[in-house]
């Protein structure tokens, strides 16, 4: 866990100015190290303001900071990886003493980075996929980026944040006698990370972040609960709990149409399953979900090359560079996806955490698979130029291949014109829960609604339900696409051992395939 410091002391971003010249002097001792071929650094601090209450109380607030570094390191004869990444608290965070821990940490990751490097020769004869590692090159640029904001995040009162929670989750409880609790978290700050290379790049990168998440369980006297949680927000200040964000609502407006839709089903039919696939129209929120799933995670191109495999599973799209989809249909001609950091969303950034410029990565282009999210040493591998896709939740963990603003592109119809040439579907509304294989090669997902769609209009309600499907099949039975496009915080997205806990953003318009109903 992050260490976190009351956000009165002394750690601010601002310390990051202090910090570039000891930074910088640390990068240049790795010229006397023997065989270190390359080293970067990251130096990061975050300032963040929370609250939480539940059923109109205050259960928690707070006002903190983090500062942590990482050191990667490429050394050895046959090259290999050495890392060293570490949280710091108050007192180690003056620039003599972060330059002593920096130090230390640099000569632990060389250390490492030798050792694997000896034992990759060792295994070589029984593994001939151990090579030595190869980065692919990039512009080396120099920067600095602030944070995008209309109200600065740190200047929002911490008892208004207290009192935005406490009111929502009020306000949410008094919709109706069937809402049994609510809950409410609001969180605003900056983030700002320095990085610095070998190779001489050095940038400076801001961010602000404000969330707020809603949770609410309604019922009725002894009928099954229906529980709903949702969230809104945006890399940006305070205003996005006004109205700046993808719903253009505040966040009090937002948690009061969730919780009325929460009490609307608990009168709702039950969906039941069915054992042939259906139509189904599946609206952005729901698609959102759906292209994390299903494109998203197996697009990212440590989890393809086998490097990254552990939580996240492999990916259906390469099974082997003589097996893969590579340059082959695996959607319909309709069907365009991709992956871009500069579009707004938890996914946008100008460089990743290798220094390199972020790049819209188009992954399946009329229904034809195109490539992969990359890091630098994938990018090698697959002989493609890098796409700047590396990130980390916290400058102490390693970067990871990761998703940016991953998107199904907009098409041109009106999803009223789509819903209205059904005869005989179903409208799946917003998602819930996934459930997806190994691969990614087939997914189970949950909705927070859905109805019948019976003679081109929306009819019965139900409930838990959703939808069922292999993951080329769907793709490749996508038959409309709507002009709704719209992108949707994604906050909770995992991946990597230790885990990491990555914000990304996911979008969609509205979408008409084929898919098995599941539900009761």
């Amino acid at each position: 866990m992050i260490r976190r410091i009351p956000i009165a002391s002394r750690i601010k971003i601002a310390l990051i100015d202090a910090l570039q010249e000891t930074v910088t002097k640390v990068i240049q001792q790795t010229g006397s190290l023997h065989n270190c071929k390359y080293a970067d650094i990251r130096i990061g601090i975050n300032e963040m303001k929370h609250a939480s209450a539940e059923d109109g109380k205050a259960k928690g607030a707070g006002e903190d900071a983090s500062i942590s570094f990482g050191i990667r390191m490429l050394a050895g004869e046959m090259t290999a990886w050495g890392y060293y990444g570490q949280e710091l608290g108050e007192a180690e965070s003056t620039p003599k003493s972060i330059h002593k821990k920096l130090t230390l940490g640099m000569h632990t990751a060389y250390a490492r980075a030798v050792t694997n490097a000896k034992k990759k020769a060792e295994f070589q004869s029984l593994a001939p996929s151990l090579r030595e590692v190869n980065l692919a090159k990039i512009d080396i640029c120099n920067d600095t980026i602030h944070a995008t904001f209309d109200e600065d995040p740190r200047n929002a009162p911490l008892k208004d944040i207290i009192t935005l929670c406490t009111t929502t989750s009020q306000d949410m409880r008094s919709i109706s006698k069937d809402v049994h609790y609510t809950y409410a978290h609001v969180q605003t700050g900056i983030n700002r990370e320095l990085f610095c290379s070998t190779e001489g790049a050095c940038i400076d990168q801001s961010y602000a972040l404000t969330q707020g998440v809603v949770s609410v369980v309604a019922q009725k006297a002894g009928g099954i609960p229906e529980i709903c949680y949702d969230y809104v927000g945006d890399l940006r200040g305070w205003e996005v709990l006004k109205d700046k964000n993808v719903y253009q609502q505040s966040f009090d407006e937002f948690a009061l149409l969730r919780t009325r839709e929460t009490v609307e089903l608990i009168d709702a039919e039950f969906l039941s399953a069915t054992d042939e696939p259906v139509i189904v129209v599946t609206n952005p929120h729901f698609n959102a979900l759906l292209v994390h799933e299903i494109v998203g995670h197996p697009t990212e191109a440590d989890r393809a090359l086998k490097l990254e495999t552990a939580y996240a599973g492999r990916s259906w799209l390469f099974w082997d560079f003589d097996d893969n989809e590579l340059e082959k249909q695996i959607a319909s001609p309709l069907l365009t996806a991709y992956s871009d950091p500069s579009i707004h969303g938890y996914g946008h950034y100008k460089y990743d955490m290798e220094g390199t410029p972020g790049k819209r990565v188009n992954l399946i282009e009329n229904g034809i698979f195109k490539g992969f999210m990359n890091g630098r040493e994938q990018a090698a591998i697959l002989n493609q130029p890098p796409n700047g896709s590396m990130r980390a939740t916290e400058s102490y963990y390693v970067p990871l291949v990761r998703m940016t603003n991953t998107v199904f592109a907009n098409g041109n119809t009106p999803p009223s014109e789509i819903i209205a040439e059904v005869r005989d579907g179903y409208y799946i509304v917003n998602h819930r829960i996934p459930s997806i294989s190994e691969s990614r090669e087939n997914f189970r997902i949950s909705s927070q609604r859905v109805y019948k769609i019976e003679n081109g209009q929306t009819t019965t309600l139900y409930r838990q339900g959703g939808i069922t499907a292999d993951s080329k099949d769907f793709l490749m039975n996508i038959d409309a696409i709507g002009n709704d496009f719209e992108v949707f915080p994604v906050p909770h997205c995992g991946k990597g051992q230790p885990m990491q806990i990555m914000r990304v953003g996911n979008g969609s318009p509205t979408l008409r395939s084929k898919a098995r109903l599941t539900g009761h």
